[in-house]
């Protein structure tokens, strides 16, 4: 008998895991489809077909290589797994540790053999260790260790040197180049990058036509998406081409116009393990050092990989699974029909945004965080259904994702764990990073009446209503004071309540 290695949708990569040690006779392959899972939420179109295409296509090529491949539409994992134990008589197992806590679990519960995840460039135990090692410790340190040990943008000392200088130094003398990258929309009418459409084949027909009966929302797939490893390295190539030299400078910028502008649309390949993180960093930093991409861009991209994206993984391990229940905001309300589609909005950043999200299963990072996650933090939506949804909604959704994104960083419900301040803001922001709250219906510079924007309103009541909670901390203090000091601050909050009443109806 032969051994069976059980592949999960989010392990789609021939050199990963317990595969990657084995050629073709030497295991069995499984991968299963939980149709439970499929109908357990609302998904998005795009997100629940790129998981199961993807898939799909990675059994066919396996089977092409050589491979035996069992693929499965089973009830749940277990019974998949059960099915497949009974046909084949297998008596061993053995898995790449899970992207997720319950995954993790559900292996141990049946007896399966584990190998360490090497999926990211740091295990969540050498992340503890990290951490264990520090008095205090933040993302930027953690950034900057990584991009040490892995000698990322890092050049040699000079022969000179002493001391902390004798010690490999950041390119260009500067660790972070994030002052550059904060440029608001250009007004020239440029061109931004396109991607091209990878188009459908028979496996995503096919897979479309098993969701006939299920409950999504958004857009029929159109081939944005890779569903193979080919087809990601496409979209590596395109980014590290014609996309990353333009990225660094506007990569917070908003415009309706544009869902993606230079960004890399990546996230979704890296998370199904499609692109490893390493190459995607090592082709950015090439780019550099050929002198087709300026050190801003290059920089702020390699932080968003192997700093931002490695240090959600290590505190979803680090905080779980009591991380799901944080709500140290005590929020409550349900995530507003605006976002989920079933509502339209008169707040044109809203509007763009879920546009974006219904169109491709996507928003860059800016817009999830200062609009989407904005909206639900000073709206006071419940933590917990603000990550379902977002898990369901975006293409690169998944808990360990989501769970740090909107319950750390936008929502502020794990007390400060992964951001040291709230991430709110009223409509100025918005105003200066969009080209949105021309010709909308609200004013971003009014926070009372009928022609308020929403955001600023909403702002100055939620520290109201919060001012117990930040009275401490000592980066709210400049906030907590202005907020104090308005004279129609009853007015404000009167106004507020409007707000939430009407957001709540779909009616704003």
């Amino acid at each position: 008998m032969i051994e069976t290695v059980w592949i999960f949708g989010d392990q789609l990569n021939r050199e990963v895991g317990p595969l990657g040690q084995r050629q073709p006779g030497e295991c069995r392959v499984l991968l299963v489809e939980s149709t439970t899972k499929q109908g357990s939420k609302r998904w998005h179109r795009q997100r629940l077909h790129l998981v199961v295409s993807a898939m799909r296509h990675f059994a066919r090529e396996l089977e092409e290589l050589g491979f035996e491949v069992d693929y499965r539409r089973a009830p749940t994992l277990a019974a998949g797994l059960l099915a497949h134990v009974d046909q084949f008589d297998v008596d061993h197992v053995v898995a790449m540790e899970p992207m997720s806590w319950d995954g993790r679990e559900l292996l141990s519960e049946l007896g399966v053999q584990t190998t360490a995840n090497d999926q990211f460039l740091c295990h969540y135990d050498e992340f503890a260790s990290w951490v264990e090692s520090r008095t205090t410790f933040k993302m930027e340190d953690f950034y900057r260790w990584q991009r040490t040990r892995l000698n990322i943008l890092m050049e040699p000392p000079s022969p000179k040197a002493t001391g902390a200088k004798a010690r490999p130094q950041p390119i260009e003398g500067k660790w972070n180049f994030d002052h550059e990258n904060r440029e608001p929309p250009p007004k020239d009418g440029r061109a931004w990058p396109t991607i091209d459409s990878f188009g459908l084949d028979h496996i995503d027909t096919e897979v479309l036509a098993d969701f006939a009966d299920l409950s999504l929302w958004g857009a029929q797939p159109t081939g944005t998406w890779p569903v193979t490893r080919a087809q990601a390295l496409v979209r590596l190539d395109e980014f590290v081409t014609s996309g990353l030299a333009p990225f660094g400078a506007h990569e917070d910028a908003m415009l309706g116009a544009e869902w993606k502008l230079a960004h890399s649309t990546l996230a979704s390949s890296l998370n199904l393990g499609l692109l490893t993180p390493l190459e995607v960093v090592r082709a950015a930093e090439q780019a550099y050092r050929a002198g087709t991409a300026p050190i801003n861009s290059v920089e702020g991209f390699v932080r968003q990989v192997i700093g931002w994206r490695e240090y959600v993984w290590g505190m979803y391990w680090r905080s779980m699974p009591d991380y799901r229940g944080l709500n140290g905001l005590a929020a409550s309300r349900a995530v507003p029909p605006a976002f989920t589609g079933e509502r339209s909005t008169s707040m044109a950043c809203v509007s763009n945004v879920v546009a974006h999200v219904h169109d491709y299963g996507y928003a860059h990072h800016i817009e999830r965080l200062m609009v989407l996650g904005n909206l639900a933090l000073t709206a006071g939506v419940d933590p917990a259904a603000m990550t379902d949804w977002m898990w369901a909604s975006f293409v690169d959704g998944a808990e360990w994702v989501m769970l740090p994104n909107v319950v750390g960083m936008a929502l502020h419900a794990d007390g400060g764990e992964m951001a040291t301040k709230p991430y709110a803001s009223g409509g100025a922001y918005i105003n200066k990073m969009s080209d949105s709250c021309k010709g909308c219906a609200f004013d971003p510079k009014k926070r009372t009446g009928a022609t308020a924007c929403p955001f600023t309103t909403l702002y100055w009541d939620f520290l109201a209503r919060n001012e117990h909670v930040f009275s401490n901390n000592h980066r709210m203090a400049q906030q907590l004071a202005g907020m104090r000091r308005l004279s129609d601050l009853p007015e404000v909050r009167a106004r507020a309540r409007e707000v939430l009443v009407l957001l709540d109806e779909g009616a704003l």
